[in-house]
């Protein structure tokens, strides 16, 4: 099962692509005509988006069965079945890139989230993406990158507070800014702050500020900005973080790294679907 609020979106997604009907398999394949399909990965990649996968063919044909040779979340090598289908053909191949677009791109997310994970393994950071994700499917993508080893930052603009630099400006500084959110939070909510600055972070901690935004940092001033906190607040280094960079920063003692990349750069995986067997009207 996944959310309604996932289900709507597949439903859109096919209203989308398939409109008025699929012109092209409903003049080639009979309504009667039953199909057999396996899904191949075409590189290594961390299976993710069985669920939405599932998901679509059951809105495409209930009487559509996918069977999965893969576990969502385990690392599939190059050339791996990753799933089986079977049920009528029309509804296979008019879902079929519905389907792979919502897997493609969610095994991605998770793929790359495990290779960032990977990289900081045993320094005792965490990996954490950001709202930089694909308009109406961030829940989706957040989502892979649970299953790919990472933690959520914000879900939205109402999961918590994020004072950045233009709310500073805007606020008149870091104290102005914080006064004004502890007279108006409720007392679940922890405050972070964009400290772009050892003055600014400095600022924060004066503050009483519980998480800082420690934004396009060089590795020296995450160690001094680390040194200065010194335990009293979480940690947060942020900005053009990369595969090659993310081990440097992790070994300074930031918390956590936010990683823009896990979404908004990770792309589509290669994976192909194949019929194997098709069987006419008995």
């Amino acid at each position: 099962m996944i959310p309604r609020s996932w289900s709507e979106i597949v439903s859109r997604a096919l209203a989308m692509d398939v409109g008025r009907g699929d012109v092209t398999t409903e003049a080639l394949v009979d309504e009667n005509h039953l199909a057999e399909a396996t899904l191949w990965a075409r590189q290594d990649l961390i299976c993710c988006g069985l669920p939405v996968l599932m998901e679509v063919f059951a809105q495409m044909d209930a009487r559509i069965r996918v069977i999965p040779e893969q576990e969502e979340g385990a690392p599939v090598a190059s050339g791996a079945a990753i799933c089986r289908l079977a049920g009528p053909a029309r509804g296979i191949l008019t879902g079929e890139r519905v389907a792979l677009n919502f897997f493609q791109n969610l095994s991605a997310v998770a793929t790359q989230t495990r290779r960032y994970v990977a990289r900081i393994e045993g320094t005792g950071a965490q990996v954490v993406d950001t709202r930089k994700t694909t308009p109406g499917l961030g829940a989706m993508q957040k989502y892979a990158v649970r299953i790919g080893g990472g933690r959520n930052h914000r879900l939205g603009l109402d999961d918590g507070i994020l004072v950045k630099e233009n709310h500073i400006a805007v606020a008149g500084g870091i104290p102005a800014a914080v006064a004004r959110l502890r007279a108006r939070a409720g007392h679940l909510h922890r405050i972070e702050v964009e400290c772009e600055t050892l003055e600014q972070v400095a600022e924060a901690l004066e503050a009483g500020v519980e998480v800082l935004l420690l934004d396009n940092m060089d590795l020296e001033g995450l160690r001094r900005a680390v040194r200065l906190v010194d335990g009293r607040a979480l940690l947060e280094a942020s900005g053009n973080v990369t595969l090659e960079t993310i081990r440097g920063v992790a070994e300074t003692g930031v918390n956590l790294i936010s990683v823009g990349a896990l979404t908004h750069s990770a792309g589509s995986v290669d994976v192909s679907l194949r019929v194997t067997v098709m069987r006419g009207p008995k």
